[in-house]
């Protein structure tokens, strides 16, 4: 691997690519510590730590990089962009329009990329008026600045935070275009992967006795060393369906003849359930956030956790991986290029038999791949509930397969670019 890593430097295409890369999320970072102005930086943080807020309004912050308990300028994080992308993705199969922006290549992917955008900004006004009526509450009690006027704090507050919005939005574009990887993806990778450090030291720290609280980090950590091979391999595992090519003359050669496979893998959606799971489940903390009323936080809260949490999460995972693996994947598609390429599958005959096999056969893998992240989201936060233990939370198995779903999705881009100049990759 470390080879792969010096190789990947010699490239000068590739180099930069890497540094812009880490530089944009260098200046993520810096955002998430710098705080809007007229808020008093240390004493919210204070009021934040010492609020007793639920356990919704600490996974918001988990996934902001602790940027909400500092209420800095991307205290709403890539939240609104990802519900926004959830709408349209439903849209999709709701209003006819967009469906057909959908297939309408190039042209329909710029309508939809420009409706999602205003449609997070729009989430994000919603958002940073709930996250200011909040935080002037009782509950945190801070006392914004008095220099000037308080409904020109407010609209200020707002109007930066609305402002954060965009501006992660817009890095998250850079990346994708012009760095490596996903960059709305390697954003939350950052934002979970920040918090990891300090969660160490909490559990290190927070048993009275020193040595135990060594003993529980270092269980968990082990556990969580072990857990990732058994995740990466099931998230590079495939159900390989075969495919023959009959032979057939194209001028005065003779064409096909040849066997091959169609791959598909066991998590199509790879973290895609994940995040869209996360984030329907703490929408009600975000809607709770902007009304500040008793019931729907405590609501909120029963969602966020226990039980019902888990169960929602569960169903929710499992919904997602079905629902964007059908997106992305189309049988008829499929089956038709296979027929015109004059290719078929041994023992199925071509046209509508084609179709349903390979239908069955995405159900068939889709299912225990869904089960499986769902399990492994799920049985941390059981733990989590019981233990309290902050590592658990930061290792947890939302952020454990964000962290290695990105990681893999990034070192397989960077592999394909290593390739194309002749070096060999990360996969050997």
């Amino acid at each position: 691997m470390l080879s792969a890593i010096v190789d990947a430097f010699k490239v000068a295409e590739l180099r930069k690519k890497i540094l812009f890369t880490l530089g944009i999320l260098a200046l993520y970072r810096f955002g998430a510590y710098l705080p809007v102005p007229g808020i008093p930086f240390r004493q919210f943080a204070d009021a934040f730590a010492n609020s007793g807020t639920g356990v919704s309004m600490t996974m918001l912050d988990l996934f902001t990089g602790g940027a909400l308990s500092h209420f800095s300028v991307f205290s709403l994080g890539i939240m609104p962009y990802i519900t926004a992308s959830i709408i349209m993705q439903l849209m999709q199969g709701v209003i006819p329009a967009v469906g057909r922006w959908a297939k309408d290549g190039e042209t329909g992917r710029r309508k939809i990329t420009q409706t999602t955008r205003y449609l997070t900004l729009g989430l994000g006004l919603i958002n940073a008026i709930g996250y200011l009526l909040l935080f002037q509450s009782p509950a945190y009690g801070v006392q914004f600045s008095t220099d000037v006027p308080q409904w020109l704090t407010s609209v200020i507050v707002v109007f930066t935070l609305v402002a954060g919005t965009g501006l992660i939005m817009w890095m998250g574009e850079l990346i994708t275009q012009r760095g490596i990887g996903n960059g709305m993806s390697l954003i939350i990778f950052a934002s979970i992967v920040s918090r990891v450090p300090s969660s160490i030291f909490s559990s290190v720290t927070t048993n009275s006795d020193m040595g135990t609280g060594i003993a529980v980090t270092v269980l968990i950590v082990a556990v969580v060393l072990i857990a990732i091979p058994l995740i990466i391999f099931v998230e590079r595992a495939q159900r390989r369906i075969p495919v023959n090519y009959a032979k057939r003359m194209q001028g005065r050669r003779m064409m096909g003849g040849q066997s091959t496979y169609i791959p598909f893998k066991v998590n199509a959606a790879g973290v895609i359930p994940i995040i869209f799971a996360s984030c329907l489940i703490y929408f009600p903390a975000q809607i709770a956030a902007l009304f500040n009323v008793g019931w729907l936080t405590a609501l909120s809260n029963a969602i966020s956790t226990g039980w019902l949490n888990w169960i929602l999460t569960l169903l929710l995972i499992v919904f997602f991986a079905y629902f964007y693996t059908s997106m992305v994947f189309n049988p008829e598609e499929t089956a038709d290029n296979l027929r015109k390429q004059g290719g078929f599958i041994p023992g199925i005959r071509p046209g509508t038999a084609t179709v349903a096999y390979i239908r069955n056969v995405l159900r068939r893998v889709t299912l225990p791949g869904g089960i499986f992240i769902a399990l492994i989201a799920v049985v941390p936060s059981i733990l989590f509930f019981f233990t309290n233990n902050q590592l658990i939370q930061a290792f947890g198995g939302t952020s454990i397969l964000i962290m290695i779903g990105v990681a893999l999705d990034t070192m397989t881009k960077v592999e394909s670019q290593l390739k194309m100049h002749n070096y060999e990759g990360f996969f050997k």
